[in-house]
């Protein structure tokens, strides 16, 4: 089966009236790429618009724009657009260091994913899941559709052999949402302290649907 599934039979969107209530007043850090859209909007600019006080975007493989190869390093930098902070989560540093999270009150998640283990924004994903149940701060997973979240295939990864390309023991075609493997990767304890997480459900959106993804999640992957 295709990653790119061909018919989309009815909308799925997150609604910001069931996240901006919990980000109002705090110090936000995103951990975002290209698909972080609301509308045609991106996330960290809808939110700029909304008075949140967003202090930093945290980088996961491809890029804040998604614009860099498969393991091509991310560098630190700033949104030319903002002047917000951009950090690399796919360099040297893969999980957020405790001065990463620092000034922050809440991180938010928000990153399209394609189903598929060795895909390394779900690995990024548990390392901000690690990271805020280290630093007590609370995670916000905004969730998308699995555009291969209609069925299950492929060998579960057998534990001596995880790696930042599959580092739990799932499928390779696990058939989760970002938000419904957070809510595993807490509930299997994958890590050693549970993270004080909140996940905002897609609406209009089930397992039985197929997706087309309007963005690429990768460079790589049409």
């Amino acid at each position: 089966m295709p990653f790119l599934a061909i018919a989309q039979p009815k909308p799925a969107d997150l609604t910001p009236a069931d996240y901006l209530p919990l980000l109002t007043g705090k110090r936000i850090g995103l951990v975002v790429n290209q698909t972080a859209m609301v509308g045609e909007v991106h996330l960290l600019d809808f939110l700029l618009s909304k008075g949140i006080k967003v202090t930093k975007v945290m980088a996961p493989e491809h890029g804040f724009r998604g614009d860099a190869g498969a393991g091509e390093k991310i560098a630190n930098g700033k949104d030319i657009k903002t002047g917000i902070p951009v950090l690399s989560l796919y360099g040297n540093t893969k999980k957020p260091t405790p001065a990463m999270l620092k000034d922050l009150d809440v991180v938010v998640f928000d990153i399209q994913d394609v189903g598929a283990r060795f895909y390394t924004f779900i690995s990024t994903l548990q390392y901000v899941m690690e990271a805020c149940a280290e630093e007590k701060k609370t995670l916000v997973v905004l969730d998308r559709p699995n555009p291969n979240g209609n069925y299950v295939d492929g060998p579960v990864l057998e534990p001596e052999y995880k790696s930042f390309v599959g580092l739990a023991p799932i499928p390779i075609v696990h058939g989760m949402t970002v938000g419904e493997y957070a809510l595993m990767v807490n509930g299997e304890k994958w890590i050693a302290k549970p993270c004080s997480l909140k996940v905002i459900p897609c609406r209009g959106y089930n397992h039985t649907d197929t997706f087309r993804l309007d963005i690429p999640p990768s460079p790589n992957l049409p």
